[in-house]
């Protein structure tokens, strides 16, 4: 019964997440903690955090790393393959109908009206990330004593770096592994 509920959760996630893996996180946190409780939310962060340090498209990568710590490896099989099953009709479809009809207005319309809902769901991913990094599980708090200070430098250098200096994601993500890990073993 596992294996058919991670099939059809990851398999909802791939049918409705437009706009890439981040766009889907919204919508695999509120399977995987929200409705079935397979994961906390700080185990939700670490997945995040897990699945984009690691190559190919997070969603997948969520799908795989929730169905191996559920049931192990066939948990894996089933959650993966739920997950892009939607995907290979959906793009096999759009291919196919956008090359046929490509030059329709109303096409056009259609993903012009997708692009800020992507942005949308994008930004609130981001945001949630952003608050449990900073304030943890007991979320936003106007008190200053709440904040974790040590994230919150990690990340306005990190962002500093990506933004002014153009620094390697990566170098930046091992940095801040290395300095963040030094950081809260010594504070």
């Amino acid at each position: 019964m596992i294996y058919l509920e991670l099939f059809w959760s990851f398999f909802q996630i791939g049918l409705l997440s437009f706009g890439g893996g981040l766009a889907a996180m919204p919508l695999i946190q509120n399977q995987v903690v929200d409705i079935h409780g397979w994961l906390s939310l700080q185990q939700f962060t670490d997945l995040i955090t897990i699945s984009e340090m690691t190559p190919g498209p997070i969603a997948i990568n969520s799908a795989t790393f929730v169905g191996m710590q559920i049931v192990g490896f066939g948990g894996a099989l089933v959650s993966t393959f739920g997950c892009i099953l939607p995907s290979c009709f959906i793009v096999s479809l759009l291919a196919w109908l956008y090359g046929k009809y490509q030059d329709m207005p109303v096409i056009r319309g259609v993903l012009g009206g997708l692009r800020p809902t992507v942005v949308a769901l994008i930004l609130s991913a981001g945001l949630s990330i952003l608050v449990l990094s900073f304030w943890g599980q007991a979320g936003f708090s106007w008190q200053i004593a709440s904040v974790d200070w040590i994230a919150a430098a990690l990340f306005a250098i990190g962002l500093l770096f990506l933004r002014k200096f153009k620094t390697n994601p990566i170098i930046i993500m091992i940095a801040s592994g290395i300095v963040g890990g030094a950081c809260y073993l010594l504070f």
